[in-house]
């Protein structure tokens, strides 16, 4: 951190607290000694700052009489660990979808480099050291998940073009974004659809064209959100009206015991080490690609209707062999 950079941010820590000890001052700004008293006498000799020191408590304070000039400089002041943190977040947020806020965050970082006092961006050392696979995921056009973002946060209604896969149709309509959802790798934008008068959840990476309109978007309950897009299993999801109840196997167990399904998901282990899971749900498709997925590890063992769903799949599967 530059001199500057740690005497504004002295005088904030000053201002914040009535005491402030030497060794937090170190500590926080992560300077010596000597540092700290360079610059504690930039602040009393150039900038006028009255700074006492008790020596009961063994601490500094801004004394009441203090008559100079706040030290100002544009932008939040942030600590060497908080900028390490910014910057880690943000190639963390560039690795998980590059290009996506590289507009917003590339000037961000710059400008977090010079408070740093260090030319060097550590993005290289993140990657070796920290790294995101992408399974599954499906990439966004950055201009469309800006539009979306910008409207679901200005609260105005949105102007899109969407391709539908389960009907492979394209249709064009408006909706109220109500909030972004990152589910799975994936983007998903939950919404009232002025065209089917209904809520719906689009996938981002489906929409061709996007358009922020003057109007004011259609508002819904959070409550009502959650009733219809949340409650259910996943993205797919509809109002919860079904449990399926699964029996995994003893070595499967081990790793289902520590995921987490659905947020209303009940667990218990049985004396032979088998899991029972039940989960509420309302659309099978999503649950069914998950079944799938453990295949002679899990058993459906209710409702009926999901056990035969399960069983006309794996037979279906069987028949391509």
């Amino acid at each position: 951190m530059s001199q500057t950079a740690r005497v504004i941010r002295i005088q904030q820590m000053l201002r914040d607290r009535e005491r402030v000890s030497k060794a937090i001052f170190l500590k926080e700004l992560e300077i010596s000694e000597a540092q700290f008293k360079r610059d504690l006498d930039l602040l009393r000799d150039q900038f006028q700052k009255r700074i006492s020191y008790d020596a009961k408590t063994r601490s500094y304070y801004l004394d009441e009489t203090d008559s100079g000039p706040d030290i100002q400089l544009a932008g939040p002041m942030y600590t060497a660990a908080e900028i390490h943190a910014l910057l880690l977040m943000q190639d963390l947020i560039a690795q998980l979808h590059p290009g996506l806020l590289n507009e917003h965050l590339a000037p961000m970082s710059e400008r977090l480099k010079l408070l740093l006092g260090s030319p060097d961006l550590p993005s290289e050392e993140i990657r070796r050291r920290i790294r995101i696979l992408h399974m599954a995921s499906r990439p966004v056009e950055p201009r469309y998940f800006r539009a979306v973002s910008q409207a679901t946060l200005a609260r105005r209604r949105l102007h899109i073009r969407y391709f539908s896969r389960s009907s492979d149709e394209t249709t064009e309509r408006d909706i109220s974004p109500q909030r972004l959802v990152f589910y799975r790798g994936n983007w998903y934008l939950d919404s009232w659809c002025h065209l089917r008068q209904g809520l719906r959840s689009f996938a981002v990476d489906a929409v061709s064209s996007a358009e922020m309109l003057g109007e004011a978007a259609y508002e819904i309950a959070e409550e009502t959100l959650d009733q219809h897009l949340g409650s259910g299993y996943g993205i797919f999801a509809g109002p919860a009206t079904q449990e399926a109840v699964l029996r995994f196997q003893p070595e499967a167990a081990r790793w289902i015991a520590r995921e987490i399904w659905h947020s209303r998901q009940q667990r218990r282990i049985e004396a032979t080490g088998h899991l029972i899971l039940t989960i509420p749900y309302g659309e099978e498709r999503e649950l069914l690609m998950d079944i799938l997925r453990y295949g002679q590890a899990v058993e459906v063992i209710a409702p009926e209707s999901l056990r035969e769903l399960v069983k006309l799949e794996l037979a279906k599967a069987i028949s391509r062999y």
